[in-house]
């Protein structure tokens, strides 16, 4: 029989569903509630625990205040306790060094086809199946963010324009660049890749975010449409 000074934790009833999400979609897609209860793992103190994630964020005013809350004050919610605080600590802390590290690395700057190859061919020329990739540009052709539009099988993608000029929009992109993958191994751009490339440069070009190259990655190789004379020069 369960001691009543200790009762039992409630069963975590919805992180199997939030870890699945996450793999599916990315964690950028999850409510704070949940992240907070996934990082809890159980409930407590008589709380179920989405009960319990909801009510820390209301009494600290949502993720910011779990930051400057620190970790004897959150123990001693009731329900959480110096393990879930520790736990719950120490995310935070990884979260704030992951900031700080990515703040301190300088965005490369993608002026040009060998630039490109640089960033893409640790990602991309050991694949067996395609993927492409927008990377999005600041004014000065930093890298803002890159983001897989598709992935596919071996022989080739599903994608539309509006996917990859959405993807670009998304990201507040001045610019953006296509990147993809043949596992093939020949670099050499497809009919289907020049009539793509020029359905997404006349795109961007109307919505004023225009395409600067689309390059292609292979084991060995690799091509630059812009260099290939198939992507107009901005």
């Amino acid at each position: 029989m369960a001691d009543s000074a200790s009762p039992v934790p409630h069963p975590v009833a919805r992180t199997p569903r939030t870890q699945d999400r996450i793999l599916e979609l990315g964690a950028d897609t999850i409510p704070d509630a949940d992240i907070l209860a996934l990082i809890l793992g159980t409930g407590g103190g008589g709380a179920p625990l989405a009960s319990l994630s909801a009510g820390l964020l209301e009494e600290h005013g949502g993720v910011g205040g779990l930051l400057r809350a620190g970790v004897g004050r959150l123990a001693e919610h009731c329900g959480v306790g110096p393990a879930k605080a520790a736990r719950l600590v120490a995310a935070i802390e990884l979260g704030r060094r992951a900031v700080a590290a990515a703040s301190r690395e300088a965005s490369p700057r993608l002026f040009n086809h060998v630039a490109v190859v640089a960033w893409a061919k640790p990602r991309l020329a050991i694949l067996d199946h395609e993927e492409l990739w927008v990377l999005a540009l600041d004014g000065r052709h930093g890298l803002r963010a890159a983001r897989r539009a598709a992935s596919g099988g071996i022989h080739g993608l599903q994608i539309g324009v509006r996917d990859v000029l959405r993807t670009a929009l998304r990201e507040a992109a001045s610019s953006f660049i296509m990147v993809h993958n043949h596992p093939s191994g020949d670099p050499t751009p497809s009919e289907e890749d020049i009539v793509f490339t020029r359905a997404v440069a006349a795109g961007g070009g109307a919505v004023g975010t225009p395409l600067v190259d689309h390059v292609i990655i292979a084991r060995d190789r690799s091509s630059s449409m812009l260099d290939l004379g198939l992507v107009a020069p901005l």
